[in-house]
């Protein structure tokens, strides 16, 4: 399993090794992680609540607080990663997500379901997009942008995969029983799979773009870096939300709840393809205005969403749309730190960037909700996260850095995977 090959002359950064079995090994794990530990809870959570007689506001708390952990927990995960590779930190998450889900499973009250949640978001942080991209990142820079897609595409495959399968056991096992088995797929998939293939050897990390001062803690107090927050955070909490309250924005606007739902699920179609593009786009444009552009294409599609009552075939465009911005920018991310300082503490600081998007991602639920009753309408609150994304496009505009290429990140020769 820890078959190597090399690429280095075709990338000119010398001999460096890729493990061949990571790339399919992390596709596997993300489709099972998301699909279970994330997707499986809003389609159980009517079941849990039901059964349990927690409240639904609850229940949410505890899968939002799993979210927050995750976030700040992915700080120290990067940090874990950055000095000894992938393989314990991942293998030990996955275990974890099967012991959470368990506790979850067998909770006999609200504390012990929190408990088992709060257990979760460190299997989140360990487990989840952030550490497979720290991984792909060091075994496939200078070149990475493929390796990334690939996975982001097959975590798009989460929901499709295991939300039908989930409802299937739903139908047939207690909400108790399915997360049980759900866990015991968990285990079977994820643990071998990051105990064996990731266990390569971890290459040392290519030097820094030159002009750049790359010390994590230089980098993160630095304007650039706490801007790159800002924008990421103001997006996410308006990406996030628009997701959350599609739904009650068609409601509220005559669409039966089955045609609410085909919008909001050919937006996730969108989201896929949209990630399809990110490679070319990143060959052809500089680092911060792809940044700028694609959070400004955000505040876009989501004023799109508030003036359009229709006709529904425009609806579902503008959805598959807004998916395709989405799918984009999740991949943004993930090259915002190689973009601008390199690999060298990728990890730490992906971590730290993301943690208060995360958070803001988990707060939007509770807060779009909160706003759209102070606002009399869904089309009032897309208004309003329109503008906060117009406003973390602003902020994008100055998150350059000294010696950060302004010219196409593809200039490293073609990608041959």
């Amino acid at each position: 399993m820890t078959d190597l090959h090399t690429r280095g002359a075709a990338t000119g950064t010398g001999d460096r090794s890729r493990p061949r079995a990571v790339l399919p090994a992390l596709c596997a794990t993300q489709i099972t992680g998301w699909g279970i530990v994330y997707y499986a809870f809003p389609v159980l959570n009517p079941q849990i609540t039901a059964d349990s007689g927690w409240s639904t506001g609850a229940t949410t708390a505890a899968f939002s607080l799993a979210l927050v952990v995750s976030g700040i927990a992915g700080i120290r995960v990067g940090r874990i990663i950055d000095h000894r590779g992938p393989r314990s930190v991942m293998t030990a998450g996955s275990a974890a997500g099967v012991l959470s889900l368990v506790i979850v499973a067998l909770a006999p009250n609200l504390p012990v379901f929190f408990a088992g949640w709060l257990l979760g978001g460190f299997a989140m942080a360990a487990t989840f997009y952030q550490p497979a991209f720290a991984a792909l990142t060091r075994w496939w820079a200078p070149d990475h942008v493929r390796a990334l897609t690939v996975v982001t595409l097959a975590g798009g495959l989460a929901s499709t995969v295991f939300a039908p399968l989930t409802a299937t056991l739903a139908d047939r096992l207690s909400w108790r029983e399915t997360y049980l088995v759900l866990a015991a797929i968990l285990a079977a998939v994820t643990i071998p799979a990051h105990a064996i293939a990731l266990r390569a050897p971890w290459p040392p990390a290519p030097a820094s773009p030159a002009g750049t001062d790359a010390r994590p803690g230089a980098v993160a107090r630095s304007r650039p870096f706490l801007l790159l927050a800002v924008a990421f955070t103001l997006s996410a909490f308006a990406m996030y939300a628009v997701v959350v309250t599609l739904v009650p924005l068609l409601l509220e606007r005559g669409y039966t709840t089955a045609q609410a739902a085909w919008a909001l699920g050919l937006g996730g179609a969108g989201q896929t393809l949209g990630r399809t593009l990110y490679a070319p786009l990143a060959r052809h444009t500089g680092t911060t205005a792809r940044t700028t552009t694609l959070i400004a294409l955000g505040a876009l599609t989501t004023a799109a969403l508030a003036v359009t009552p229709g006709p529904y075939g425009l609806v579902i465009a503008v959805s598959i749309a807004a998916g395709m911005v989405r799918g984009n920018l999740t991949l943004l991310q993930a090259t915002a730190i190689t973009d601008r300082w390199g690999t060298h503490h990728y990890g730490r600081l992906s971590g730290i960037l993301s943690a208060p998007a995360m958070t803001a991602s988990a707060l939007a639920p509770f807060s779009a909700a909160a706003l759209a009753s102070i606002l009399d309408g869904y089309p009032e609150l897309f208004a309003v996260l329109s503008g906060l994304a117009v406003a973390a496009a602003f902020v994008a505009t100055a998150t350059s850095v000294r010696g950060e290429s302004q010219e196409p990140s593809g200039r490293s020769g073609p990608d041959r995977s």
